[in-house]
């Protein structure tokens, strides 16, 4: 009998008082993704991005103590204001690549963006991230309505 194993993911969903396209660039454009990616009191050092498919992006975070955090990956799908699909590794564990998927629709004078994020490595990355992902939608939701 064949084993199936299935590797950990996680999906958070978030209503932003934001318009789609607002929400959009604020993952794809760098000037905007420095203003908000990182969790807590990490911050955005450096956006690189080339929002098409096959294209690649790189986000570079610094925690308050100078650990850098550099994440990247290519972009599988692009659907302006309305999905993003896109590899995530970071660069200390390139083997553990993982998928994020966001979805963009408007709900009234908002969006409501849903984060899919696959493939983990195990159920520890994953928390990790979840945590990381809370943390960091609040910071875009500020961000959005400041």
């Amino acid at each position: 009998m064949a084993t199936v194993t299935t590797k950990p993911s996680l999906t958070i969903k978030r209503r932003f008082k934001a318009p789609p396209e607002k929400v959009y660039a604020a993952w794809t454009d760098p000037e905007k993704v420095k203003q908000w990616m990182g969790p807590g009191e990490i911050k955005a050092l450096r956006a690189d991005s080339d929002p098409r498919t096959g294209g690649r992006y790189r986000w570079v975070m610094q925690s308050p103590s100078g650990e850098e955090h550099d994440v990247s990956g290519i972009y599988r799908e692009v659907i302006p204001n309305e999905r993003l699909v896109f590899t995530w590794a970071w660069k200390s564990t390139p083997e553990r690549e993982s998928l994020v998927t966001l979805t963009f629709k408007r709900d009234g004078d908002g969006t409501i963006m849903t984060l899919q994020h696959e493939q983990f490595f195990d159920e520890e990355a994953r928390d990790r991230h979840q945590g990381g992902w809370n943390s960091a939608m609040e910071k875009l939701d500020k961000y959005l309505t400041a």
